[in-house]
Formats: structure tokens, sequence, C-alpha cells
């Protein structure tokens, strides 16, 4: 059975600082994985931040998966799916229904979508091998979470590789949204599920865009960080 941690606090909802301060207080949160055999998966660009946060505190690795969304035809913010670099493929059917989007478009859009993947994939990690999942424990990372369309093409992913346990923990979200995402995984970990819900940057004092340099800066610091650990567990 799925377990469920949250902090839920309507009266005093939290705002972060930055995505460091919420990397911070949500590895607080986890610390029941450190030294254990943890990865952690982050959704850039913010989501790395929040991530090596995680990974720091847990001395765990430190990757990323990058789900893309797929949008409407004709209007591209209106999420009908959502692809991962694996090609792992989740559809809203009821909205593909409703607006009557071709299977050719879908077809198309995704793997339009999954080579912006292979490329982003590759300027932030180079051709450095995917770390192993099974066996492992999986924790899913990024900086918040709305509607949670491309968390669920994450999550699809990362089960075919057969983590022995799969931890989504994200800092804010919806109650409805981290409801049903609760299911999907083996735990959540939401420090803050407030109504109403607008948009996660209302959130954070500090949202500013994350940069792609600070996403490879950031990898390659955990994984200095990482080997040392190792090292120091000989």
């Amino acid at each position: 059975m799925p377990s469920y941690a949250w902090v839920w606090d309507l009266s005093s909802d939290i705002v972060f600082e930055d995505r460091v301060e919420a990397g911070r207080k949500l590895a607080k949160r986890l610390v029941q994985y450190k030294g254990k055999d943890t990865v952690v998966l982050a959704i850039p660009r913010g989501g790395v931040v929040v991530g090596y946060e995680v990974a720091k505190e847990l001395g765990a690795a430190l990757d990323v998966i990058i789900p893309h969304k797929i949008g409407a035809p004709g209007n591209p913010e209106l999420a009908i799916g959502a692809v991962t670099q694996d090609g792992t493929l989740m559809l809203n059917s009821q909205l593909i229904e409703y607006l009557q989007v071709s299977e050719n478009y879908i077809q198309s859009e995704a793997e339009r979508q999954r080579k912006e993947i292979e490329r982003r994939m590759a300027k932030y990690r180079g051709n450095k091998e995917y770390p192993r999942l099974k066996g492992r424990i999986a924790i899913l990372v990024d900086d918040g979470v709305a509607t949670g369309a491309t968390l669920r093409a994450a999550i699809a992913s990362i089960r075919k590789n057969k983590p022995a346990s799969l931890v989504l923990a994200v800092p804010v979200g919806p109650p409805d949204t981290i409801e049903a995402l609760r299911n999907e995984v083996d735990t959540v970990v939401c420090l803050s599920t407030p109504e109403p819900f607008f948009a996660i940057g209302q959130f954070y004092r500090s949202f500013s865009q994350t940069s792609d340099e600070e996403v490879i800066r950031l990898l390659s610091r955990a994984e200095s960080q990482s080997k040392t650990h190792d090292v120091a567990h000989l």
C-alpha cells in the first residue's frame, strides 16, 4: 500500500524564500532514506535546484528525468499528455476525445518532444550512462506540482525500471493533485498543499528561471560529491 506523508496547514501556507530553501526543508522530511541505495531524479530546470539539496543531504546520487508535455493543436499550453526520454507516453484520453485530436498529431508531436528531450539530456549530462534504478529507492523531485500531467509520465517511466520504492517529493502542490498522485507512487512527501492554488511561483519569494548552465553545474557538483561519498565509505 502507498504511504502518504505531507504537511498540510491551511491556516499558515508555507512560502519558500527560494528553491534552495525549499530543497533543504524537503530534505529534512526525507532523512529516512539517508545512507540507503537512493537515487534522486530531478525535473529540470528548477527541480534540479531542489533535487540537489535533497541529494546532498541524503548522500544520494543525482540525475535528471525530463518529461515534456504534448500540447493541444493550436493551444500548446493545454496539455493533452506528456512524454519522457525513453518514449513513455501518458495521454489524457478524455481531453483528446473532446478535442478530437488525431492519432497522427499525437504521434508526431510526441516524437518532436522526445527529440527535444534527447537534445536537453545530452546538453545536461553528456553521454554518461543513465543510473541503474532497479532495486533502488528512486526519489522524484520537482520544485512544485500543479496539474501533475508531466509528473505522471515521469512516474510511469521510472516504474518501468522496477525501483524498490518510488517516492514523489515536492515542496508544494494543490491538494487534489497530490491526492490523485499518491496512488501512483509508494510514498508522497509534500510540505504544503494550499488552497487556493493558482501557480507554483506564488509560494516562492524568489522564483526566477533556472538556467541550463546552473543545471549542468549542479549535476557536476553532485557527481563529485557522490564520488567523494563513495570513497569515504570504502
